[in-house]
C-alpha cells in the first residue's frame, strides 16, 4: 500500500475494524517514512458470473432477465413474487454456489423448469414452451405426456 502523502510502501497498521454494512474492512494506517496517517478499506471482489448463450457467446449473467422470462410464464397464474424470488436464489445457488463462474443456458433453462414443476405446472409448460423453442404440436405433447408420467 503506498502512502497517498509520500508514495512510500512501508506502512503500518493502527487500528481495523469492520465497516457498519460490514461488506469492507477499514483500516487505519501510518506511514512509516512520513509518520502521517490514512484509511484504506478492504472489499471483496466480485467475479462476474458469465453465461455461455446456444450460439456460444457469453455475457454476465443477469438476474432480471431470468426473472423477467419467469414472470411471463407465471402470469395470471397463482405464483406469488416472493416464491419467484426464492426459485431464482435456489437456481443461483445451485448453478453459481461452486467454482465455477461460467454456466450455460441449457443447465439454467434445465433449473428453472425443474422448480417451476413443483411450484405451478401451467408456469412450467409455458417456460418450457418458449425455453424449448418446440417445433411442432407433437414436440409439445410430448413434453406434456412425459409431465403426466
Amino acid at each position: 500500500m503506498r502512502c497517498p502523502f509520500c508514495n512510500n510502501t512501508d506502512a503500518k497498521v493502527v487500528d481495523s475494524r469492520s465497516s457498519k454494512e460490514g461488506d469492507a474492512i477499514r483500516r487505519r494506517r501510518e506511514c512509516l517514512h512520513c509518520a502521517k496517517r490514512y484509511t484504506t478499506y478492504e472489499r471483496i471482489e466480485e467475479v462476474a458470473q458469465m453465461v455461455i448463450k446456444k450460439d456460444g457467446r457469453r455475457e454476465q449473467f443477469d438476474r432480471w432477465k431470468l426473472k423477467a422470462g419467469i414472470l411471463k410464464a407465471v402470469e395470471k397464474r397463482p405464483v406469488t413474487l416472493d416464491q419467484i424470488e426464492g426459485l431464482i436464489d435456489e437456481v443461483e445457488r445451485k448453478l453459481f454456489g461452486t467454482t465455477e463462474r461460467e454456466v450455460s443456458t441449457v443447465l439454467i433453462g434445465e433449473a428453472v423448469m425443474d422448480k417451476l414443476k413443483g411450484i405451478d405446472e401451467v408456469a412450467y409448460v409455458r417456460f418450457a414452451s418458449v425455453y424449448r423453442q418446440f417445433k411442432d404440436l407433437n414436440e409439445f405433447m410430448n413434453e406434456l405426456k412425459t409431465m403426466l408420467t
